[in-house]
């Protein structure tokens, strides 16, 4: 009885400790960031995206009870003309099932909507489907991506002809870049990685013509404490893209990676993990505090730059660049404390948008590449 009330005690302590304890984000001064939010209703708001189409931003989002499944939840459509008033557009579903981490691309005029439909309460999404619009307004029902079981990332091209996407296999532990001209049928190019509990894969062209790839490496699959070895994969090829240069960082594990270039400079918005101490907190660990991050990525390293306002269960944001600036969507707990990633999941969380002058980050790249600055520091 004694040990009973011990525990209890400890976990009273503990929640009361997680609800206090003031948020740490570290925003960089000198870059131009401020956010606000645009959807904060109750529900547990996550995994965005973001695109600039016919004179709008288009925001998408997964609105559900909890970041478990949930055959609650859908994904909710929304337009604005500045990315500060948004109005709903429509809703979509997946009958009696979860539907999570929407991805856009504008493929031969359409806007195509790629998503992971999911069974069950744990996350364990199965393949890709994808809708389509000519207008943003009317959307096709959900059809299924060929080939079955790969969970596209976001598609991507040079030329408008021919695109690419990475992939990674539904059981995790494969990841595979594919081409396609008409975004819906893909065909496969070549094996990025293998192990590792590889999953999350994203990439960007680098100014030379290669390919650059982040990938997200659990160490051991599923583990709620994380894993010593998780780290982020750094990938490079060259057209046309059949062999791989592989390097590791262990800045953090970057889960929910969106990267995009400017100025011949490949930058990340993804989840950060700020302190690792112990095996309760291993990278990837559900007892962590996380954050949403702005990272330089080079094929040999990846710096942290900045921090959004942010913590609890967060990150998984969409990106446009316009007019010199950075544009990103993406959901956070509640900022004014600091959540572990555990208690995020099951609390309300809200989309904000952030801006930042981007030719400032460029100054800082300058400086961080001369060796003048080293990025930011971990987070105590």
């Amino acid at each position: 009885m004694a040990r009973l009330s011990l525990f209890l005690l400890f976990v009273v302590l503990t929640l009361a400790w997680w609800r206090l304890r003031p948020n740490r984000a570290q925003i960089r001064p000198g870059l131009g960031l401020e956010t606000w939010p645009v959807v904060s209703d109750g529900l547990h708001n996550s995994n965005t995206d973001l695109v600039f189409w016919r004179d709008h931003f288009w925001l998408v989002h997964a609105a559900s009870p909890w970041h478990l499944g949930s055959p609650d939840c859908r994904l909710r459509l929304w337009r604005s003309a500045d990315a500060r008033r948004f109005e709903p557009v429509t809703e979509l579903r997946v009958p009696g099932e979860d539907i999570r981490d929407p991805k856009f691309a504008v493929i031969g005029g359409r806007l195509l909507l790629y998503a992971f439909p999911n069974r069950g309460r744990r996350a364990l999404p199965y393949t890709t489907v994808y809708s389509a619009s000519e207008d943003g307004s009317s959307w096709s029902g959900f059809e299924p991506i060929e080939p079955p079981g790969w969970l596209l990332w976001r598609p991507k091209s040079r030329d408008g002809i021919d695109w690419y996407v990475p992939a990674y296999w539904h059981e995790h532990g494969r990841s595979r870049l594919f081409s396609s001209h008409d975004g819906v049928h893909w065909s496969p190019v070549s094996d990025i990685h293998e192990g590792d509990a590889n999953d999350e894969t994203d990439f960007e062209f680098l100014p030379d013509g290669r390919i650059l790839v982040t990938a997200r490496l659990e160490g051991s699959a599923d583990s709620p404490l994380g894993s010593a070895d998780a780290c982020t994969l750094l990938a490079t090829s060259f057209p046309p893209y059949h062999a791989w240069t592989e390097r590791r960082s262990t800045v953090t594990r970057l889960d929910g990676p969106a990267l995009f270039a400017f100025g011949g400079v490949v930058l990340a918005v993804g989840r950060f993990q700020p302190a690792r101490r112990g095996w309760l907190t291993q990278s990837g660990s559900m007892l962590a505090r996380k954050r949403t991050s702005l990272f330089l990525v080079e094929d040999d390293r990846l710096v942290r730059l900045t921090d959004f306002p942010s913590a609890g269960d967060t990150s998984y944001a969409g990106v446009v660049v316009r007019n010199g600036s950075l544009y990103a969507s993406y959901y956070t707990s509640d900022i004014r404390h600091d959540y572990p990633w555990l208690l995020g999941m099951l609390l309300p969380s809200e989309i904000r948008i952030a801006t930042l002058d981007l030719s400032a980050v460029m100054e800082l790249v300058r400086e961080i590449r001369s060796g003048g600055e080293s990025g930011m520091r971990p987070a105590l």
